[in-house]
């Protein structure tokens, strides 16, 4: 089985837009599930739903795979499993590493999900020198001594970065340096990296504060909704001209967000 060491995916190639690759995954897991269950065809619209887009987006990024499926019948599952995997290189090994085997990157070295996607987890490494040596996920740790020899022994083409942020640069520094390609950033830091060199962040704290703004949002909602019930009857309503005062250009959302 070829490595990620020596084959690059041919999405870029094809002229498939990164807004589709984004895609990809989220069709493969729904097709994965159906062929689970020996489902043989699945329409657009169930496919779409299943991996919640909509059928018309659906179809076009399909049709950048030169899948078009047949009217009446859908789209052949297992094939479309095959096509993806292909897209994305899940049909080849790719050796990673983690390094920086704290709470977080011990738990990623744990995920069982990496193997069955075709990532084959080849080095855990950590810059602590009590860690090394210890097994976690049945893989001894190595120290970061040693990092550009594991990257080279192993032909790693992708590294993950599990480190405290005022680490991440130096460690993404020599992964570079090393030969390391493609990188998946999970440090609270924006890395600097050269042409030719993936970065994909993954920040959960970002996802939180996003997530708590639109708590925020829906509570004020609720306030204000409570707070107009309750006015007596012949209480005067704000004129909606004066609403649109705060609004922006579209008229929905305010122009400027307070600070």
């Amino acid at each position: 089985m070829a490595t990620g060491r020596t084959h690059r995916p041919a999405t870029r190639s094809r002229g498939i837009p990164e807004a589709t690759v984004a895609r990809l995954p989220l069709y493969l897991r729904a097709l994965t599930a159906l062929s689970e269950r020996s489902v043989p065809t699945v329409s657009s619209e169930e496919l779409a739903a299943a991996a919640g887009v909509n059928s018309a987006k659906l179809r076009k990024d399909f049709s950048y795979l030169g899948s078009y499926g047949t009217r009446g019948v859908g789209y052949d599952v297992e094939y479309l499993v095959y096509q993806i995997s292909r897209e994305l290189g899940l049909t080849q090994d790719w050796p990673v590493v983690i390094v920086g085997i704290g709470n977080l990157g011990a738990a990623l070295a744990n995920y069982g999900g990496f193997a069955s996607r075709g990532f084959r987890v080849a080095a855990l490494i950590d810059a602590d020198p009590a860690m090394a040596g210890k097994p976690v996920a049945g893989i001894p740790v190595q120290h970061t001594d040693d990092l550009e020899k594991i990257i080279k022994d192993n032909g790693v083409s992708i590294g993950v970065i599990a480190t405290p942020a005022g680490a991440a640069q130096q460690v993404c520094d020599r992964l570079v340096s090393a030969g390391v390609t493609s990188i998946l950033n999970f440090a609270p830091t924006v890395l600097s990296v050269p042409d030719g060199v993936d970065v994909r962040k993954v920040d959960l704290s970002i996802e939180l504060q996003i997530l708590a703004f639109h708590e925020q949002r829906k509570a004020g909602e609720e306030t204000a909704a409570g707070d107009i019930g309750s006015l007596p009857a012949s209480t005067p309503r704000v004129a909606a001209a004066d609403d649109s005062a705060d609004q922006g250009p579209d008229g929905d959302v305010p122009a400027v967000m307070p600070a």
